[in-house]
């Protein structure tokens, strides 16, 4: 057998055991999903019948200037459009349905955030607010206030990271992360909490959707090279990453250390360990 046979095989069965070990896994994740999208939505929704589209944004964003900038520069750079399949990456090659899941509730969280942003079309708080009554960090965005794409995005991530966790601590753990990225949002000034309660739960739904088509299309999380198709894709966003990372100067560490840490990462994974483990002798390798 040639060594690329030999990778495909190496990759075939990696894929078919990641994905019985995630099918596999006992879970409740759906009914914590289905709570998570519901309080996110009845809180944005009591926001805006309480106090208003604007309303809770000025003391929220008042008490994040309490800590340093470069917390919330990190943190809403983690909902950037490219870091959940930057940080799939991580994922792929040992929980393929994981990432195949993410894939898919992508596809429904752009639907989301893309058609209701120039629907609604609502203004961001530097198009409402006098500079000096608000903390800003970063550009002054003006337009295209709801939802929150990076709550979204932060919604999908841990949302699918809740659907297949296996215990209650690391659940509570993905819903405290995607909680922080989504106040980032308000702390750097560039969103209403409305925008972060949808934003946050319309992630949520996605991530379920997501896993629950990854469950009906399985053989999509196996086949080898729609798998790899994905990997490559996923690997140019982290060169995207990368590329971008001086844009943001208060992020820029993170970015980097994504975009590099997640190539070494899949280069290791795909080439550098199947390479050595195709090349030992047969009788080695049990």
């Amino acid at each position: 057998m040639n060594l690329l046979a030999r990778l495909r095989t190496d990759l075939d069965r990696t894929l078919t055991a990641g994905a019985l070990r995630t099918q596999l896994t006992p879970s409740h994740g759906g009914v914590w999903l289905a709570a998570w999208a519901a309080a996110c939505l009845t809180i944005g929704l009591s926001l805006w019948l309480v106090g208003g589209y604007h309303g809770g944004f000025i003391a929220l964003n008042a008490a994040a200037g309490a800590y340093p900038p470069w917390v919330w520069a990190w943190l809403t750079a983690l909902g950037g459009d490219l870091a959940p399949f930057v940080l799939g990456l991580l994922l792929a090659r040992r929980y393929p349905l994981v990432f195949w899941a993410l894939v898919l509730g992508g596809l429904v969280a752009v639907a989301y955030s893309r058609g209701l942003k120039p629907l609604f079309d609502a203004a961001r708080p530097p198009a409402v607010l006098p500079p000096d009554s608000f903390n800003l960090l970063g550009p002054a965005l003006r337009k295209l206030s709801f939802p929150s794409g990076h709550s979204v995005t932060a919604g999908l991530f841990c949302g699918v990271l809740v659907y297949y966790a296996r215990h209650w601590e690391a659940r509570t753990l993905w819903v405290l992360v995607a909680l922080l990225v989504g106040f980032s949002r308000i702390a750097v000034g560039v969103h209403w909490p409305v925008d972060v309660a949808f934003g946050l739960g319309g992630g949520v739904l996605s991530a379920w959707i997501g896993a629950r088509l990854a469950a009906r299309l399985s053989a999509g999380a196996t086949h080898a090279a729609t798998h790899l198709t994905l990997i490559t894709l996923c690997a140019g966003c982290a060169i995207v990453l990368i590329a971008q990372a001086a844009d943001d100067p208060l992020a820029q560490p993170l970015l980097l250390a994504l975009g590099w840490g997640t190539l070494a990462y899949t280069l290791a994974s795909y080439v550098v360990w199947p390479l050595v483990r195709c090349r030992r002798p047969t009788g080695a390798r049990g």
